[in-house]
């Protein structure tokens, strides 16, 4: 089992509180990406859910992204909160796009399914069918009521990727759907503030390998517990474990 299967990461990178508990005390801010692109191989950008960003800064990401380095973008809000997948094509088409500038950069797209979305698989295939490869596309959803077989059955058929969660409200599952898998850690006891013990960080593992096994051909985790430098901790030591 290869380890480049695995792009391991966390949920961002520009945490100011991250500074002398991972980033060096006197390392400036503006090298702090090429501190942790040398570290991880991927990164998933919350950033995008809140605010467009222009041409250039995706050209940015691009040129300082080193080789095999993978970006995942968090699909806007306007398009997942506020339109709940109802009309939004123009404004995927527009987000595919930029995620395009990335070129080889470019991994994933995260599409996370607010909690008040009623459930309505067909408004999930719709918002699927408009981006260019439903592939690239990997699904988070914020209520049970979407954890069926149906929908899962639905995602094969786009070969759309199931986001698997680990949080207080949710176990992490290993939902396989595609070809790429995910995983995304929001912290075990406390919203993206808990520390994954060694058993725990061994038990994820697991579960990588485990869909590696069944199939999957890569397998995205991110950790998205910030709080304290938590989750560059985790992630590292999840990457011994996997490289071992």
């Amino acid at each position: 089992m290869s380890s480049s299967a695995f792009f391991i990461g966390t949920s961002g990178w520009t945490y100011d509180h991250w500074k002398e508990c991972f980033y060096p005390g006197d390392l400036a801010k503006s090298r702090w990406f090429d501190f942790y692109a040398a570290r991880f191989n991927a990164v998933e950008v919350n950033a995008t859910f809140y605010r467009a960003f222009q041409d250039q800064t995706y050209l940015k990401w691009k040129a300082r992204a080193p080789r095999g380095f993978g970006y995942v973008l968090k699909a806007p809000r306007t398009i997942t909160h506020r339109k709940l997948l109802r009309g939004a094509e123009a404004d995927i088409q527009a987000f595919c796009r930029s995620a395009a500038l990335l070129g080889d950069a470019f991994e994933m797209i995260l599409l996370q399914v607010p909690p008040g979305l009623p459930y309505d698989p067909g408004v999930l295939r719709g918002a699927l069918q408009a981006f260019p490869d439903p592939s690239r596309v990997a699904v988070e959803f914020r209520s049970p009521r979407w954890f069926n077989p149906q929908v899962e059955s639905l995602l094969s058929a786009l070969g759309a990727c199931f986001c698997n969660v680990d949080s207080p409200r949710q176990p992490l599952t290993e939902v396989l759907t595609a070809e790429r898998a995910y995983l995304r850690l929001h912290g075990r006891e406390h919203w993206y503030s808990s520390d994954y013990s060694a058993a725990d960080l061994d038990g994820i593992a697991g579960v990588a390998r485990r869909l590696i096994e069944r199939g999957a051909r890569r397998v995205y985790i991110f950790f998205n517990n910030d709080f304290g430098g938590f989750a560059p901790a985790n992630a590292l030591a999840l990457q011994k474990l996997l490289a071992g």
